[in-house]
């Protein structure tokens, strides 16, 4: 397979929802955020990742070839299931620039910014469109 070089200057972003495993301990998920910051700096991959108890909600933003591997090993991943892409697009510039992997989590704090962009108050990305997601994930990361 030749690869295309030019897929190295054209910046996208992934905004995706999958469940966790109910065997997906904490333990489980702090490695998970190191192994992303890990990889995803040395893949000129950035993003933000939410997570509670029952789901993810992911935006990842870099190189469109890059990008399209970790969707293949994200689907892969046996820690979560029902992967649901929210939302794929080209960008001009990267909104999670200064980190490999944000990470926050659904705290009584911020139950107010989830109500705002949701129609319930429990943290579920499967009922967000995209313009709500990518909302929520930027007003998370300021708190």
């Amino acid at each position: 397979m030749i690869e295309n070089n030019t897929d190295a200057h054209i910046l996208v972003s992934m905004t995706y929802a999958s469940r966790a495993n109910s065997d997906v301990s904490a333990n489980d998920f702090n490695e998970i955020l190191q192994q992303a910051q890990r990889n995803n700096a040395a893949n000129g991959i950035t993003g933000m990742l939410i997570f509670n108890k029952d789901y993810f909600l992911q935006t990842i933003e870099g190189p469109r070839a890059q990008i399209n591997r970790l969707l293949y090993s994200l689907i892969a991943d046996q820690r979560h299931h029902d992967l649901q892409l929210i939302e794929t697009r080209e960008l001009k510039h990267r909104v999670w620039a200064k980190w490999s992997m944000n990470y926050a989590s659904p705290t009584e704090e911020n139950t107010a910014i989830y109500l705002k962009y949701s129609t319930t108050i429990s943290f579920n990305p499967y009922l967000l469109n995209a313009e709500s997601a990518n909302n929520l994930m930027r007003e998370i990361s300021e708190v």
